[in-house]
């Protein structure tokens, strides 16, 4: 039942400003969790912010914009995250940097600023969060990485490649918190119709109509996904709905990974 899931539980969401970050944030708020949302862009975070304050007036909600590629700041979220809710059960990394440089290209200024956010970004996040993860002893990470970081595709290898290494480090963290009772687990979107695609064809000079058409081909089901239907499996994982689950990469895709 709505507001119920996560009654008590207090999150942490980076990349929280749009897409499946904001999208997470409203769907925790809807079912009760504390919130403190981090984001790079703070008219964005902003915007989530309001969002959440307008839908669900009662709820606790703290905001940081910040670059995940920072460790202070995520130190500072903690901090602020634990001091005012009282504590921390649930990492979502979800902030991520995209680069469309083929790999023949690409530069290593290129490759940092891409592990910086991807990779580097998420363990600052969960090196700053796991002693109130472990001190809630029912404590949960969830990595957000994606599809193509199992199956290939070309002009996008950055990207594809820290994501891959983000389902590494799922596995390694759940073998090393699990005696501390952290799970950790992750989800990996397939094409999901955000504000970033949206933005992206309409400089391209096309219209939503027609960028819905390009991923036709894209998964079993034959179409995007919305940002709701990548916070739910979230919700889920975080939830004591998967309690003994831990260690599991989560194929949110529409069955591409088979295709």
């Amino acid at each position: 039942m709505d507001g119920q899931r996560l009654a008590g539980r207090k999150a942490l969401i980076t990349g929280a400003g749009s897409g499946i970050g904001a999208a997470t944030a409203l769907r925790f708020a809807r079912e009760g969790a504390a919130l403190m949302l981090v984001d790079a862009n703070e008219v964005s975070l902003q915007a989530t912010r309001a969002a959440i304050e307008a839908a669900f007036p009662e709820a606790k909600l703290q905001v940081l914009a910040a670059d995940v590629s920072h460790a202070a700041p995520a130190h500072e979220a903690v901090r602020r995250a634990t001091e005012q809710f009282g504590g921390l059960d649930i990492l979502v990394n979800n902030a991520a940097m995209r680069n469309y440089t083929p790999a023949d290209r690409v530069t290593p200024e290129e490759w940092q600023a891409v592990v910086s956010v991807n990779l580097v970004g998420a363990t600052h996040y969960c090196q700053a969060a796991l002693p109130a993860l472990r001190a809630s002893g029912r404590g949960a990470i969830v990595m957000v990485s994606s599809c193509y970081a199992v199956t290939g595709r070309k002009g996008m290898a950055l990207y594809d490649a820290t994501k891959a290494a983000q389902l590494s480090l799922t596995r390694t963290l759940a073998f090393e918190e699990a005696p501390h009772g952290v799970r950790v687990n992750a989800v990996c979107p397939g094409s999901t119709l955000t504000e970033f695609h949206v933005q992206r064809a309409e400089r391209a000079g096309k219209s939503v109509q027609q960028l819905r058409g390009e991923r036709q081909t894209t998964s079993l089901l034959g179409r995007w996904a919305d940002p709701e239907e990548i916070a739910h499996p979230i919700l889920w994982l975080a939830s004591e709905e998967a309690s003994f689950i831990t260690g599991t990469t989560l194929m949110v895709d529409g069955g591409l990974h088979i295709m």
